[in-house]
C-alpha cells in the first residue's frame, strides 16, 4: 500500500472516530440522566479537535505559524476577557462552567476556540482561486455563521449566556471584524494553511450544535 492510500485510510478512520465521538456526545446530552456529565466533557471535545488538527498539520513556515497560533490564542482570550468584564465588545454576557477553567471570568479554552476557527476557515478558503480580500471576507463570514449556530445552544450547554437573552447585533459585527483582523494577519504573514482534516472538524462541530439545537427546540 502506497503512502497516499495509507494517509487516505487514516483520514477516513479519524473521520469515523470523530463522528462516533460527537454522536455519543449528542446521545449523552439528549438524555437527562447523563446530560450534566456530557456537558462537562465539552473541554475534552475541544481539545480532541485541536489534537486532530495538529496531527494533520502541514507547516509551510513552522516558526511563523507558532507565533500566529500563540498570538491568536492570546489576543482572542484577552478580547473575550475584556468583553465579558466590560460589555463593550460583544454585549453584556457571562461565561458558565461549560468550557472549563476560567481566568478573569473567561475560559482559557476560548483562546483555543479562536485558533481552531481561524485556522479551519482559512484552510477552507485557501484552496479556492479567489482574491485574497475575498478569501478574508468569506472565511470571516463562515466564522460568524458558526457563531450564530453556537449562540443558539451555548446557554443550554452552560458555555455562556447574554443578559438580554439573545446576542445583540454587535456580537456578530465584532466577531466579523476580529475575524477579518486575524485572517488579514495570516495573509500578511504569508502563511498558507494546509490541513486535510480541518474542514471536516469544523463541519462535524457545526452539525453537533445544529442537531442539539433541533433536539432542544423539539424538547421544549
Amino acid at each position: 500500500m502506497n503512502p497516499g492510500m495509507i494517509n487516505t485510510e487514516k483520514s477516513k478512520l479519524i473521520r469515523v472516530i470523530l463522528i462516533i465521538f460527537y454522536s455519543v456526545g449528542i446521545a449523552g446530552i439528549s438524555s437527562e440522566a447523563t446530560r450534566d456529565l456530557f456537558k462537562s466533557l465539552t473541554p475534552l471535545a475541544l481539545l480532541l479537535s485541536l489534537l486532530v488538527i495538529f496531527i494533520y498539520h502541514k507547516p509551510s513556515n513552522l516558526k511563523k505559524e507558532i507565533i500566529f497560533f500563540i498570538s491568536v490564542f492570546a489576543a482572542g482570550f484577552l478580547i473575550e476577557a475584556f468583553g465579558v468584564n466590560t460589555g463593550r465588545v460583544f454585549g453584556t454576557y457571562s461565561y458558565g462552567n461549560g468550557l472549563g477553567v476560567k481566568v478573569f471570568g473567561t475560559p482559557l479554552l476560548i483562546g483555543i476556540n479562536w485558533v481552531l476557527l481561524v485556522w479551519c476557515t482559512a484552510v477552507i478558503v485557501e484552496k479556492t482561486a479567489i482574491p485574497a480580500l475575498i478569501k478574508i471576507l468569506f472565511a470571516s463570514s463562515v466564522m460568524v455563521l458558526y457563531d450564530v449556530i453556537m449562540e443558539q445552544v451555548a446557554p443550554v450547554m452552560n458555555m455562556w449566556s447574554f443578559d438580554e437573552g439573545n446576542p445583540p447585533l454587535r456580537n456578530y459585527t465584532s466577531w466579523f471584524l476580529i475575524a477579518v483582523i486575524f485572517h488579514s494577519l495570516l495573509k500578511l504573514a504569508g502563511i498558507k494553511p494546509v490541513n486535510r482534516i480541518a474542514p471536516f472538524v469544523l463541519f462535524i462541530q457545526a452539525m453537533f450544535f445544529i442537531i442539539l439545537i433541533i433536539f432542544f427546540k423539539i424538547a421544549s
